[in-house]
């Protein structure tokens, strides 16, 4: 009989140690080692990572306490569809100018990046946002003014191919050559990425600090009691990017500009846990092309789950990452999953009745 108390003490203590770490945000991640009570002596102890961008108990042994990815993505309609962008653990779109948007594929673990296509230039915020998750940056060209700036003078670890074009990562899909302008052709070969790390002596490891979740990482729950099945983020009157929950898988279904939006070689279409709508001041910089984005902060909306939460959001500084808050300035719990970052001008979430 004293046993079995002990074993059952013992067991709830593992299951209570999970708990706390998986619903504490801000705090260091560490291994968690489970070795069931009833195994064989020969079977060896589980080594459970827990993935900092999604919260999900889903990487590999060779990414404990590895840096992030974060690969530019072209998003203008004539380059669709794109490849490699299915499992990002995080996506971000933002507004280009012209009125298109560019997104940023975010990957947790380094060592499993696929072939990315197509890749494009960078914008200055973008970097910002990757600098926040001490991710290595890829992009292939980049502005000479704003972009260009960003990266020297946050010294951030970035690859563009137009700069340095190393075969090892970059170069131009052959099928898509002859069918697409040679700008909607280039990609970021993922899986030659740690080979890239080791020839230019990139650190792999997270810096102290920012070995930490990014959300408040629970199991997945509603966030309130008012329904959201469909939204839609209008970047510009041209591009806009919808977003219908499916019951089922309990995600959202992301379109662009009304079309399924698809990862030609995994064959699904996109598709998020979390969509954050995050609203701000968008406009041109200095009355020319390029966009400027308030990227410090402002409002909008958690979306998960068929339900939607009104929230602020800040970033107080270009090293950190962004703090969701509610109203009241409470940080929020966020459902363990991949998530989708759309920022956008004030006032263009749209909620759609089904």
């Amino acid at each position: 009989m004293n046993s079995i108390i002990k074993r059952t003490v013992a067991v709830l203590s593992v299951l209570f140690l999970l708990f706390s770490v998986s619903a504490c945000g801000g705090k260091k991640l560490e291994e968690t080692t489970l070795a069931p009570t009833t195994a064989p002596a020969t079977t060896k102890p589980v080594v459970v990572q827990r993935n900092r961008l999604t919260g999900l108990d889903n990487l590999s042994k060779n990414a404990q306490n590895t840096r992030p990815v974060a690969i530019m993505v072209n998003n203008i309609t004539q380059s669709l569809p794109q490849y490699g962008i299915y499992k990002a653990d995080l996506m971000f779109e933002c507004l280009v100018e012209g009125g298109i948007t560019r997104m940023m594929a975010v990957f947790a673990d380094y060592t499993k990046v696929p072939k990315v296509c197509s890749v494009r230039s960078c914008r200055y915020y973008f970097p910002i946002f990757a600098y926040g998750l001490d991710a290595v940056y890829f992009c292939f060209g980049c502005n000479k003014s704003l972009g260009q700036k960003t990266l020297d003078r946050l010294k951030i670890d970035y690859f563009d191919g137009a700069q340095n074009y190393d075969e090892l990562v970059f170069g131009r899909d052959p099928d898509r050559l002859g069918r697409y302008s040679r700008e909607h052709t280039a990609y970021v070969d993922g899986t030659n990425i740690p080979e890239l790390f080791k020839k230019y002596k990139i650190r792999t490891s997270y810096k102290t600090g920012k070995d930490t979740y990014i959300f408040n990482f629970v199991s997945p729950q509603k966030v309130s009691g008012e329904k959201c099945e469909k939204l839609t983020l209008n970047f510009s009157n041209y591009y806009y990017s919808t977003f219908t929950y499916d019951a089922k898988k309990k995600v959202y279904l992301k379109q662009h500009n009304g079309k399924d939006q698809m990862d030609s070689k995994a064959e699904k279409q996109l598709s998020y846990k979390n969509v954050f709508a995050l609203e701000t001041d968008v406009s041109l910089y200095d009355g020319g092309p390029l966009v400027q984005m308030n990227w410090k902060g402002g409002t909008g909306y958690y979306v998960s789950m068929g339900t939607v939460k009104k929230i602020k959001w800040t970033k107080p500084s270009e090293i950190s990452n962004i703090v969701v808050t509610d109203l009241d300035g409470k940080v929020i719990n966020v459902n363990s999953g991949n998530s989708y970052i759309g920022i956008l001008n004030k006032g263009e979430t749209e909620f759609v009745k089904t």
